[in-house]
Parts: structure tokens; sequence; C-alpha cells
């Protein structure tokens, strides 16, 4: 698989893996042989960008992906993410420097490994200066225990705050054909001070992949049953999006997933998607998008094809939107 550039000199595959939905998040936690099986086929077919966080499980998905690089630590970029209190986004925000030191200490013990590549606020934390915030990492860099700074579903002013006293190299939010506000703010700022830009959920949290429909029923510790745009009418008014996106995958001899992945890649050089998944086979069809071209042509008919269609529904819960684009 090709590399990317995030920042100004962290190297990474083309797309990344994100590690969430293995333990956290979309219903039981993934048995952890099949897991660090699925990691290291990852790893087999080109990947070199993993994602997790203390948060998912908390800290089981950590353990379980050190567990599964450890072999090849030194080929890998491994990221993770502090800010919530006791690891759990149930107890709240907590960014406080004593708790970003704290978890780099432990996320070190959990990953295997003796530095976190790219160190994450997973949200911003209003109770923290983000002065104190970023001048804490950057400590921790001097110390050689992270190497760059990244920031989470953060808003403009947070960004240039942060990245005044410690560059960003990348910037984690929700971006896909579904959900294009990033385009309005947030790409400009990214372009403008050289910062890269992983989108989670490139497939709509699964939807787009047309495997969800509004008769799909979710395990009932699945997030996605408190998402107003997963609600049953939210997705069969969505249905539209998913049938023009079938239309073009088959045109170009592809799937949903393979064009929505390869529609991401084609909006910027710094964009590096990190798609999950539990199974081999999606994993494979998901990375071979790396290799899928979209002509202008493709993208002009794509942009046609979907430009017009009004997605419903929120994509939080409105007690959880407080904390996305501070």
């Amino acid at each position: 698989m090709d590399k990317r550039i995030l920042g100004k000199d962290l190297e990474v595959s083309t797309l990344g893996l994100g590690c969430m939905g293995l333990s956290y998040g979309y219903g039981p936690a993934t048995e952890r042989t099949e897991v660090i099986g699925l990691i290291r086929h990852a790893f087999e077919i080109g990947v070199t960008f993993f994602d997790t966080a203390e948060a998912y499980g908390p800290y089981l998905n950590e353990e379980v992906v050190g567990e599964a690089l450890e072999p090849f630590r030194n080929e890998v970029v491994i990221a993770t993410k502090f800010g919530f209190k006791n690891g759990k986004t149930s107890d709240g925000l907590d960014s406080r420097p004593e708790n970003i030191r704290a978890h780099t200490e432990a996320a070190l013990k959990r990953l295997r490994t003796d530095r976190i590549d790219l160190l994450y606020q997973h949200r911003v934390d209003p109770n923290v200066p983000m002065e104190d915030v970023a001048g804490t990492v950057k400590d921790l860099i001097a110390e050689g225990k992270v190497k760059h700074f990244g920031m989470s579903e953060a808003g403009v002013e947070s960004i240039r705050k942060a990245h005044a006293v410690l560059p960003v190299t990348a910037l984690q939010s929700e971006y896909s054909l579904w959900w294009r506000e990033p385009e309005k703010e947030i790409l400009p700022l990214l372009e403008e001070l050289k910062i890269g830009f992983v989108p989670f959920s490139p497939l709509g949290k699964g939807f787009l992949t047309g495997a969800i429909n509004e008769k799909t029923t979710f395990d009932k510790t699945d997030f996605r049953n408190v998402v107003p745009r997963f609600s049953e009418e939210n997705r069969q008014a969505n249905q539209g999006i998913v049938d023009a996106l079938a239309e073009i995958a088959k045109q170009k001899g592809v799937t949903n997933a393979q064009v929505a992945i390869a529609w991401l890649l084609s909006q910027k050089p710094y964009i590096v998607p990190i798609p999950g998944t539990t199974k081999i086979n999606r994993l494979e069809e998901n990375m071979s998008a790396a290799s899928v071209k979209l002509s202008q042509q493709d993208l002009n008919d794509i942009q046609i094809a979907l430009g017009n269609i009004e997605v419903i529904g929120a994509r939080y819960p409105q007690h959880l939107a407080a904390r996305q684009g501070r």
C-alpha cells in the first residue's frame, strides 16, 4: 500500500485501521484471538497505521492492539487518545495535565511500547486551557514518550490555540459522503496549517456499505441505537444516498465501501481514512479501496448523484453533540 504524510513528517499507510469497533461501540467485544488475527492480517496486507483509545473498553482496546502489534512494533504507527475521566466517556471529560500524564504512562504499558507515535486529545475539554493541554504533550514529546500530537473532533479556535503551542500533526473527525461538514471550515484550516486529516466513520458507521436498512436491528449495546441518524425512519429516509452510491459502484465494478473510501482519498493528499471492521473479508475489501482510482468525471458524477441529497438525522444524540467542534 502507498504511504501518505500527516503533518510535517509522520508517514503512514494510505489507509489505517480504526480499531474501536473490535471491542467497543458496536456490540460485544470480538474474541481476543480473532482481534489479534485481524490486526496482524491488516499489517500483512500493508496497513501500518492503527488507531485506538483508552476509552474503547475502557483500556481493552489498547491492550489487544498492543499485543497484536508487538511483533512488528517498529514497523507501525500507533495512535491513541486521552481525555475522559477513568477512561470512560460516561464519566465526562478530563484533560488536566496530570490525567494526560497518567494516561500516557498507563497506555505505554498497555500498548507494550516505549513511545506513542500519535497522541490525540479525544475531545476538547472546556475546563482546561488548550495551552495547558498542548504544553503537557509538548513535555511528553521532549521526554521521548510521545512523537506527535493530534486532536479529535476539535473546532477551528481550539486547533489554532493548540497549534500555536505545539504543531498539531493530525485532526481526527468524522468525514464521509454523508457527513461533509468539515469541508466548510476544517479542511481550509488544515490546509493552511499543514495538518493531516484522519476521517473516522468513512463508511457512515456502516450505512454507506448498503448492508444496513430500516429493518436492521442492532445489538442492545450498539451505540447506533441512540444515534438519531440511525432511527428506523431516518434509515429509510436516507436510503437514497446508498442507492445512488450503489449505482456508481456498479458502473465502476467495485463496492459501495470502495467508492466511499476512494472518494475520501481523492479529496486531499493529506487525508488518511481509518475504516474499521471485525471481518477479514471486509478488511480486505476496505483496504483494496486504496487502489481504486476515481477520475474527475467519476467525482463529478458522484457530486451530481449525491450532492443534492439531504441526509436526515443528527449524527450524535443531543447529550454528546455538545462535545463536538469545540
